[in-house]
């Protein structure tokens, strides 16, 4: 079954006195990658949340947004450096001592001095909260997955259509290939008569017949069409993210397409093959999304 990797899912989950919200927004990306826009307390707790999103989602970017409420996963200090403290009121003291002056050190002169003071932050445990949100973001997951599968449904079916109009015009094609050697083949002959007022040698008109037909023969090129329409069907029921051999494949029928149009040498072709190429530039387009 095709996903998209376009997708959005949301999750907000209440455990006593703590709460998480969870949204998933994504776009197609050649490869996986997560951006989130989470608070600093779940810094600790980054790469957990980002292993639950890869459990549903192998390829495309995925924006993460996380808001919590309740007991914090981290505790803040106050760090001082009382080596440089104490460096300060001995400098103090000894200013005083050397000019003889009686003033006292006051506790607001001490706290001005910001290079004495650090504010620290250490992660806490709380299994009961770290889990709720891993939680919370495993169901916002799940709710993108799901939308993704179903934007994967739409597209599955717009191609199923084009590769069975693309299959019409191939066979347009198979059927009409056979009158354009003939219509050489009476040009040819029409236009030797005329200035050999009707004295040739039909053997050579058959000899560059021949040499014509090789020329403008699309039996591969026709065959390799159908092999790639096969394979892009037998991709499409694939439950692995199938979508850079499916933009491999319209590559190749891109240019077993334009094989055709310069070989064909006749516009009838030449006109179907632009609606073929027509079709797989939408089928090329859709299968950007592809996951």
């Amino acid at each position: 079954m095709l996903k998209s990797m376009t997708g959005y899912g949301r999750a907000v989950l209440t455990l006593g006195n703590n709460k998480a919200a969870v949204e998933l927004k994504s776009v197609n990306h050649r490869f996986f990658e997560v951006s989130m826009k989470i608070p600093r307390q779940l810094m600790p707790i980054e790469d957990k949340i980002k292993k639950v999103i890869s459990d549903y989602v192998q390829r495309g970017r995925v924006e993460a947004y996380i808001s919590v409420d309740g007991e914090p996963l981290s505790s803040k200090f106050i760090k001082i450096d009382w080596n440089l403290m104490d460096q300060y009121v001995e400098s103090i003291q000894m200013m005083k001592d050397r000019y003889g002056l009686n003033d006292s050190i006051s506790l607001t002169e001490l706290l001005r001095l910001e290079q004495a003071f650090d504010l620290k932050e250490e992660a806490s445990r709380n299994d009961e909260k770290e889990s709720l949100i891993l939680q919370a973001v495993k169901q916002a997951a799940e709710n993108l997955l799901e939308m993704r599968r179903k934007e994967g449904s739409h597209l599955s079916e717009d191609f199923t259509n084009r590769l069975s109009e693309l299959e019409k015009q191939l066979t347009a094609i198979e059927e009409y290939a056979p009158q354009v050697l003939e219509a050489y083949r009476r040009r040819l002959s029409q236009r030797v008569a005329e200035f050999t007022e009707g004295n040739y040698d039909e053997g050579r008109i058959l000899t560059e017949a021949a040499v014509f037909a090789d020329k403008a023969d699309i039996s591969e090129e026709v065959l390799r069409i159908k092999s790639h329409i096969a394979q892009f069907r037998d991709a499409m029921l694939d439950e692995e993210p199938v979508g850079r051999k499916l933009d491999f494949l319209v590559q190749e029928l891109n240019r077993e397409a334009n094989t055709i149009g310069s070989k064909a040498n006749d516009s009838k072709i030449s006109s179907i093959v632009v609606h073929s190429k027509s079709l797989i530039e939408k089928l090329k387009e859709q299968v950007q999304n592809i996951e």
